[in-house]
């Protein structure tokens, strides 16, 4: 019955994500989307708690696997942010 629940939360957050990305103008959308891939580093402090911890070796795999996605996804964050202030510096 849970997994009823979870599936339900999960096509909420999928449509309420699409819903408030696609309102958003075309040059507010990448200052938002790296600014949110810099947040995912607070992902990346949860894989690290689930692949260290000894929950099983799933788990463990499933969490090295999200250590390694939300490390792309910072650093790419972090990367698209600094390019994109790069553009406002005087030269």
């Amino acid at each position: 019955m849970t997994g009823i629940y979870l599936l339900f939360i999960l096509m909420l957050a999928i449509f309420v994500g699409f819903e408030v990305i696609r309102k958003v103008p075309a040059t507010l959308h990448t200052p938002l989307m790296s600014g949110a891939n810099a947040i995912s580093g607070i992902t990346l402090i949860g894989a690290l708690a689930l692949a260290g911890s000894e929950s099983g070796s799933w788990s463990t795999w499933l969490g090295a696997a999200a250590v390694f996605f939300a490390t792309i996804n910072v650093i790419g964050g972090y990367l698209v942010t600094d390019r994109m202030l790069a553009m406002f510096k005087k030269k």
